[in-house]
């Protein structure tokens, strides 16, 4: 016997699932059934694809199922299942480990709200620790599929555990894995045959393989006039593939819980999509969307939540082909009468088949998306709350689709309260407007204040604010929606539209003082010119159209990309504003250096970029307000 001790997350995670989560104790035996679901769905589908797995079949392993014994005056539960099976470094990988990169994330989110974190442990796939609400010690007695040895692993859920070969009774006869779990005072309210039962019937009962429950069951002897239990073994769920079954058949509760049984989430979904294709391919597809945003949606290695099957015989479940990125929160089966069992994911990447499921279920998201959208905005903004920014990478990437996501995504706005739409923002556009205007590169608290938007305001032009990180990059590639423009005004031509006829002859008045303030500010700007843009402010910068922000700029070197080509923005300056009158009075006054590298400095602060020399912006402000004073 070897012992071992906990990996120090798992350590922390057992802890705050004890302490935290007793409110939901129930949820164990939803994630033990489902892992023997998952360990018989992977052995089911290596006997039907590999030579070696095929060779065991007719030694139990082709009867799928799952068993739940009860021992009541004992207090204890085993859960057996004929799957695929651990052997001792799989045990210790398993039940000993969790080995994904945001495992101190997923530790960091939890929180003591017991509703919450049983959502979480769901998503994060570490379910079999909930075990230990309930129990003082747990025993997994397993046997690998194709190996002839069983290991016995042991832990009272505190510390470590113990690992050992056993043999004779102890050992399984076949493959697959067996839970003993010893109930604690807490966990002995589940040592009951109706509990369990109905525990079974709530979260499992459309798992696809039959589970059984022995119990002993309490019979009245009329002879005897009296009570007699006898030993009983009876089917406790449904175990049909319930995503085949005619969606006239099915009622919400039932989506609702095989949603839950399948990514062992806590809360309902915000909505599914249940597709049946006949034709030329034939496939069924059923989609939800969880109501909460997945942990680890913005990690590299996030985990995809769709199921393949072929012909009801799952074939994986981390293949990240079956949808593109920006759908990874969606959850669910695709389940094809056409892809051959034996698809490996090299296979998959270029099989024509899967192809044209992937697009058809793609087409389908959005449409029902919109349709939501339209019909029900209180479901769509709960929607969008949680997933507005992976649509926005949908546009930058799926350009089948992105006149439909243009459709679905949504801003904030210089208009409206809350989030509006680009058909929204078409609608309310002024007469003589001439674009759809959006400002980006900053905070939201950045972008309404920035001096941009002065002139929009005055003439009642709406423009977008967009906020997200990545609004820059994705919008800078789109360049009308429908038969409307799309115009940064933080670039260089959206100023355009709104020229004044007297523009020419100010710019002419202004040229001794742009080239004085030019060869002042020398490399560091590109140029120095009028604004048309400007009502209040005196001074601003705008990038190229080809160039990113200052602010975009910043952050792609907070990102470590380095080796960028040096930023030279363009300085607008306001011809009406006081202080760019009182310098065109004298271009020749000796303020009109320090006029120069203020006016500029200030105009990046109003951008959030920091000053790349701050002492000498303060010298320059206290000269001019000792003078000014």
């Amino acid at each position: 016997m070897s012992k071992r001790e906990f990996q120090t997350e798992v350590s922390q995670l057992l802890h705050l699932i004890v302490h935290s989560l007793y409110s939901h104790p129930e949820i164990f035996l939803r994630e033990l059934i489902s892992n023997s679901s998952d360990a018989l769905d992977k052995l089911r589908h290596l006997t039907l694809t590999e030579d070696k797995y095929k060779a065991l079949v007719g030694n139990g392993i082709d009867s799928p199922r799952i068993d739940l014994e009860l021992n009541e005056e004992a207090k204890t539960l085993t859960i057996s299942d004929t799957g695929i099976g651990m052997n001792e470094e799989d045990l210790i990988s398993h039940l000993g480990t969790i080995a994904r990169s945001g495992t101190k994330n997923f530790l960091s989110q939890l929180s003591g709200d017991a509703r919450k974190d049983s959502n979480l442990i769901g998503q994060f796939g570490v379910g079999f620790y909930s075990v230990f609400m309930v129990a003082d010690k747990v025993e997994v007695f397993s046997r690998k599929a194709g190996e002839d040895e069983t290991y016995k692993w042991t832990s009272d859920g505190k510390t470590g555990f113990d690992i050992e070969e056993v043999s004779g009774e102890a050992a399984r006869k076949s493959a697959g894995t067996t839970v003993l779990i010893h109930f604690n005072d807490e966990g002995a309210q589940y040592a009951n045959s109706w509990r369990l039962q109905e525990i079974v019937k709530k979260y499992s009962n459309h798992i696809a393989f039959p589970i059984f429950l022995t119990y002993d069951k309490s019979e009245w002897n009329a002879e005897k006039k009296e009570s007699i239990k006898t030993r009983t073994t009876e089917q406790v769920n449904a175990a049909s593939a319930m995503w085949q079954r005619p969606k006239s058949e099915l009622k919400d509760e039932d989506y609702k819980e095989f949603y839950k049984s399948i990514t062992g989430d806590w809360e309902d979904p915000l909505f599914w999509f249940h597709t049946r294709a006949e034709g030329t391919l034939e496939y069924t597809t059923l989609f939800f969307i969880p109501a909460k945003a997945p942990m680890d949606l913005y990690q590299a290695d996030y985990k995809t939540g769709v199921k393949l099957y072929v012909r009801r015989v799952f074939i994986m479940d981390d293949s990240k082909e079956l949808l593109p990125p920006y759908l990874r929160f969606v959850r669910g089966i695709i389940d094809s009468e056409d892809l051959p069992l034996n698809v490996s994911r090299e296979i998959l990447q270029q099989n024509k088949v899967l192809t044209s499921i992937k697009t058809a279920s793609v087409k389908k998201i959005l449409s029902e998306l919109k349709n939501i959208a339209e019909n029900d905005k209180d479901k769509y903004a709960q929607f969008i709350a949680e997933y507005n920014r992976p649509l926005k990478e949908g546009l930058y990437g799926d350009f089948a689709n992105r006149e439909t996501l243009l459709d679905l995504v949504r801003f904030k706005s210089t208009k409206v309260e809350g989030l509006t739409s680009f058909a929204e923002a078409k609608a309310r556009m002024e007469p003589e407007q001439k674009a759809l205007y959006y400002i980006t590169g900053g905070t939201e608290s950045i972008l309404r204040n920035s001096p941009l938007l002065e002139i929009y305001k005055k003439k009642n032009i709406e423009v977008l604010l967009l906020d997200d990180d990545i609004d820059e990059i994705v919008f800078s590639t789109i360049e009308k929606y429908g038969d409307i423009e799309l115009k940064a005004v933080n670039k260089g031509t959206a100023s355009e539209d709104l020229k004044d006829e007297a523009a020419p002859e100010k710019a002419e008045e202004l040229k001794p003082l742009l080239e004085r303030l030019k060869a002042t500010l020398g490399d560091t700007v590109k140029e120095v010119r009028a604004s048309s843009r400007l009502a209040d402010s005196p001074s601003v910068i705008v990038s190229d159209e080809d160039e990113p922000s200052a602010r975009m700029r910043q952050m792609m070197q907070a990102m470590g990309q380095k080796n960028l080509p040096e930023l030279k923005p363009t300085l607008e300056i306001n011809p009406d504003h006081e202080i760019i009158k009182k310098l065109l009075a004298d271009p020749s006054n000796g303020k009109v250096e320090d006029a120069a590298w203020l006016l500029f400095d200030q105009a990046l602060l109003l951008e959030g970029v920091p000053l790349k020399d701050p002492a000498s912006f303060v010298k320059r402000l206290n000269r001019v307000l000792n003078q000014s004073i």
